[in-house]
């Protein structure tokens, strides 16, 4: 049979065709750096040029906080011997002390927003920023967020400021490259270089906050708190917040929070003034291999729920005891705290998908997401109900009239007579900073921790009287 001219035509294109590719394949083949050149990254120039790009945007934070502090010696102003060996005019009854702190933070856009510590502002009495030209400005507190340890600060300049950029922390590789900038102990625009040691780091701090750190061995040290932790396109994906040492400086262990989980923060922070979290209404705890084979499953990854507060988002959706969550919208869990961190980072009313093993059967079950704050009212129904008291958050006022560190403590605003820590003597504006040597931060810590107790059985409880402002040990008997 015979070849038509079109054909023909059509199998010299194609014979074409196979020598260009082949052409182009050995052309890669003896260019190797023709391949993705835009992707490639020059390690002898990288960090230089991660720092020549974000210097600019990262700030030196001057912190002072002025508080009265109770006098120690007060109480004994009257007494006979202590008149006899500090005798003089009669002592005031508070004086006032003035405390100076430093850290770090990044410009996060033009208009002046700066994200950094919550550590490194919290319960500052005034603000300033050093720029890395020289400029120096007031800042206001825009917000702060204890759980997560970041902050939100603001200036305001007349030309627009320099600012980072934030990259995807969820895509961040253990043995990546990663560049700090910040000021430790005051040495300003410090660039150290290190890898990401470790991910998803959690109980490094408080276990009831909201912990998912980048560990790193870049080098950081006290002031660094607050700076950029960068990859080497220049993108934020971490906010370099501790360090895990005996000597009280860098020993090649650093945590980062996510670029991610602080990014989110920061603009609730800046939208509210404060951080809307969601809620699913259940307590978990870590599936350990005992209970996976107790349970039925072949691995012991997931969240166990361990109950389900009754009206819940979670009650409402079907969710039960014994489930074990081992999808949140998309998502693997692997253990409590991932579950919790999900959670509390999925907007208020969405709607999630959230797969279970219930009898050792995989379920989906869709799941509107609570808000936090319902949460706590039904958590402050609670505290009336077993301590017989209602509290609220200690304030600046509170810090400073009793000397306090920063905004520890529940302030009581109502007590029953016939209650548990009324029949132990307190009264109203007296104040609770620990419970079985467990500090109490707020409100959600005080309930937290209250969950924990049984019913019928004493707890120690540090309190602080409003009276003399001292402090001293109760033991009370939980309702």
């Amino acid at each position: 049979m015979g070849i038509s001219g079109s054909q023909r035509h059509s199998r010299l294109q194609l014979v074409g065709l196979f020598i260009i590719v082949l052409i182009g394949a050995s052309f890669l083949f003896c260019n190797p750096h023709a391949i993705a050149k835009e992707s490639v990254i020059d390690l002898s120039t990288a960090i230089s040029q991660v720092a020549k790009k974000n210097i600019p945007a990262v700030v030196h934070i001057d912190v002072i906080q002025r508080r009265e502090v109770v006098n120690p010696f007060f109480p004994f102003e009257n007494d006979p011997f202590f008149r006899f060996f500090f005798g003089g005019p009669q002592m005031p009854r508070k004086f006032k002390q003035e405390l100076r702190g430093l850290g770090t933070g990044m410009i996060m856009d033009e208009k002046g927003y700066i994200l950094t510590n919550n550590h490194v502002v919290a319960g500052a009495t005034e603000i300033k920023v050093l720029l890395a030209n020289g400029k120096r400005y007031p800042a206001k507190l825009i917000g702060t967020d204890p759980k997560t340890d970041l902050a939100v600060i603001k200036i305001s300049a007349k030309d627009p400021l320099p600012h980072v950029v934030f990259g995807d922390s969820d895509k961040v590789e253990v043995g990546q490259w990663v560049v700090a900038i910040g000021h430790p102990r005051g040495l300003d625009q410090t660039v150290t270089q290190g890898i990401i040691s470790a991910k998803h780091r959690r109980g490094i701090m408080d276990p009831s906050s909201y912990q998912d750190y980048l560990q790193t061995d870049a080098a950081i040290n006290p002031g660094n708190s607050g700076g950029p932790l960068l990859n080497l396109k220049g993108e934020v994906i971490g906010v370099n917040a501790a360090i895990a040492t005996q000597s009280g400086g860098f020993e090649g262990i650093g945590f980062a929070i996510p670029s991610n989980m602080a990014l989110h923060i920061a603009k609730e922070l800046i939208a509210h003034g404060k951080v809307q979290r969601g809620w699913l209404g259940v307590s978990v705890q870590d599936l350990t291999p005992e209970l996976a084979e107790a349970f039925h499953v072949k691995q012991n990854k997931g969240a166990l729920i361990a109950d389900v507060v009754k009206g819940g988002p979670a009650d409402k959706a079907g969710l039960k005891r014994g489930d074990i969550v081992v999808s949140y919208d998309g998502k693997p869990v692997p253990d409590a705290s991932s579950l919790r961190n999900l959670t509390a980072l999925t907007p208020v009313g969405k709607v999630v998908n959230v797969e279970v093993i219930r009898k050792a059967k995989h379920k989906r079950l869709s799941v509107k997401v609570g808000n936090l704050d319902d949460a706590l009212k039904m958590k402050l129904s609670s505290l009336k109900e077993r301590l017989g008291v209602e509290v609220r958050p200690a304030t600046q006022k509170d810090v400073e009239r009793y000397g306090l560190q920063s905004k520890q403590g529940v302030v009581i605003i109502w007590v029953d007579p016939d209650g548990p820590l009324g029949k132990a003597g307190f009264e109203v504006n007296d104040m609770i900073l620990e419970i079985n040597g467990r500090s109490i931060n707020d409100v959600d810590d005080l309930a937290d921790m209250l969950n924990t107790l049984k019913p019928g059985r004493p707890a120690t409880i540090l309190a602080l009287d409003h009276r003399t402002g001292r402090t001293g040990y109760i033991r009370v008997m939980i309702g």
